[in-house]
């Protein structure tokens, strides 16, 4: 939905539990055109929660457009990398929608709801434009008339996201959830979905998230959003869940070592260089999909992308943390860019993605990052930065 505040921008957009966390007393920022809680309090104490209780996210702002009919399969095979088609009824992929170039548009999460059904979830800020090139895909799999057998459906607008991430988040939602779904809960995999009650409320519960930490995404119409999300409070109140912003998120999700649309994927980087090459199925899948033959091309040439650049992780060996747009040096030589850096909570050190030169890339290399005028040493090392115990 859209509102409009005083002294605000027109285009300004909030989710349907705006009003819960203005109550909280959120900081807000923009993200993508919507304003969303940047943190409640301390973003330092959302993380730590995260790591080793709960935190509790409103992630509304993505989008979701719903592919269906008996060629949905068979259409998103065409508009997006992957082989969609091979995913199981209930289960999830993630994938990419490229350009014809090579080039990312966006990444985002697929669905197989049922077996002519598939939700396609992408990033906040590209929700519009993903939406618009499949409708554009969709026509051209046609053959420019009204392809049968795919309907698209952009239910963005009417839908919540909420997640609940961390390690006691199976807990918290198995204290809600109807007896029925509790199995279901408890034996579900990672990118997993099911459609279940949750506090009463019917809810697509999905075992996805985007912090390094066992969790569940919930995908519920607005109307019912500030019922579930106050009932998750609730019951997260006897283990340790407070709600958290996109500051602590964007923290957990580096540790990770997860990409950002617009840090680290864009349309000027092809998925071999931001290290994604086995999300694109060149020999799994037959057919053409939209940019083949630019990534196979790319795969080609021996590097992987004709920038001769590649996404690696870099951990700071001084104090001083990197931050996005920073350049790295090799012999005071700039051999690359921070995409994201900042300090790690959990490690104790900094860490930073960053694309450099293909011969700067091995593990073990040391590099600088120009913090101003002064170099900052850091070293290439193997991602995840952080990896949960199991």
């Amino acid at each position: 939905m859209t509102e409009t505040t005083t002294g605000q921008n027109t285009d300004e957009k909030r989710t349907a539990l705006y009003d819960e966390h203005a109550a909280l007393g959120a900081s807000f920022t923009d993200f993508g055109g919507w304003q969303m809680p940047l943190k409640y309090g301390s973003e330092l104490a959302e993380h730590r929660a995260v790591r080793e209780s709960a935190g509790l996210f409103d992630l509304s702002h993505m989008g979701e457009v719903w592919a269906t009919g008996p060629n949905a399969a068979a259409f998103l095979d065409y508009a997006l990398v992957g082989k969609l088609s091979a995913i199981a009824v209930g289960k999830a992929k993630y994938s990419l929608i490229c350009a014809e170039d090579g080039g990312i548009i966006d990444d985002l999460i697929v669905y197989r709801v049922a077996e002519q059904d598939f939700l396609v979830v992408p990033n906040a800020g590209n929700a519009a434009t993903v939406a618009a090139e499949l409708e554009a895909r969709r026509r051209a799999f046609g053959a420019g008339a009204e392809p049968e057998g795919i309907a698209l459906r952009d239910a963005s607008a009417e839908t919540s996201l909420i997640a609940v991430q961390g390690p006691n988040a199976e807990a918290i939602l198995l204290s809600v959830a109807g007896s029925e779904d509790h199995e279901d809960i408890r034996t579900l995999k990672y990118y997993a979905a099911i459609e279940a009650d949750i506090a009463g409320v019917p809810v697509l519960l999905a075992r996805t998230g985007y912090t390094g930490e066992d969790g569940f995404e919930l995908f519920v119409g607005n109307e019912l959003a500030a019922q579930l999300w106050k009932a998750l409070e609730t019951a997260g109140e006897g283990h340790g869940l407070v709600p958290c912003g996109l500051a602590s998120r964007d923290s957990l999700r580096l540790e990770a070592g997860m990409p950002l649309y617009g840090n680290e994927l864009s349309r000027e980087r092809s998925p071999f260089a931001a290290g994604l090459g086995g999300v694109v199925a060149l020999k799994s899948k037959e057919g053409d999909f939209v940019g083949r033959a630019a990534l196979a091309a790319k795969k080609d040439d021996g590097e992987g992308t004709t920038s001769g650049q590649r996404l690696v992780g870099l951990r700071g060996l001084g104090r001083r943390a990197a931050r996005s747009h920073y350049a790295v040096m090799k012999d005071g030589v700039q051999v690359g860019e921070i995409t994201s850096g900042q300090p790690s909570p959990t490690l104790g050190y900094p860490v930073a993605l960053a694309y450099v030169d293909i011969a700067h890339s091995a593990v073990g290399t040391k590099l600088d990052a120009d913090l101003r005028g002064k170099a900052e040493p850091f070293e290439v090392i193997e991602l995840p930065f952080y990896k949960r115990q199991k």
